[in-house]
């Protein structure tokens, strides 16, 4: 899978990836099921963000790594993908992408926060290394201090 930066000029690329996903997706993500331009702007202009494209050049996933506001090295990560795409292993290897960059840049903490029953995300996120949950009603935030980022298992270690 190749993972393609997004900018602005990108919105049909974002948009044909939301096409891809259920009303129920975009909720627990976005927390509405429609965006506008202006709101990919509004996140271009706090996150870095990247689309997954599958073998067929086509979106299958976009995750964002973006400051956390007042928390000097803390990153927050939003991690979406195509419903029929997930469970392939996409949202780990982006997340891990996106931690990466995020530690090369400076960031000790990666942070996610997402609905408590989002099973799937938390456990993606203990995947990547030791975390710390602190639930917030029916949220949670799921932290990771990026120096323990677990390596990559489809790499060989160096």
């Amino acid at each position: 899978m190749l993972a393609q930066r997004v900018t602005e000029t990108d919105w049909d690329l974002v948009a044909a990836f939301h096409a891809q996903c259920s009303e129920q997706n975009l909720l627990r993500r976005w927390g509405r099921t429609r965006l506008a331009p202006r709101d990919l702007s509004r996140l271009l202009a706090h996150a870095q963000c990247w689309i997954g494209l599958g073998a067929d050049e086509r979106p299958v996933a976009l995750v964002c790594v973006g400051p956390v506001s007042r928390e000097p090295g803390v990153v927050d990560l939003g991690l979406q993908v195509a419903d029929h795409r997930q469970r392939q292993g996409i949202g780990t290897a982006l997340a891990r992408q996106a931690a990466r960059h995020a530690r090369m840049r400076g960031a000790h903490t990666l942070s996610a926060f997402t609905q408590a029953s989002n099973a799937p995300m938390r456990r993606l996120l203990d995947r990547l290394g030791p975390t710390t949950h602190t639930r917030d009603g029916p949220y949670v935030e799921v932290r990771l201090a990026l120096e323990a980022l677990a390596p990559d298992p489809g790499t060989a270690p160096t």
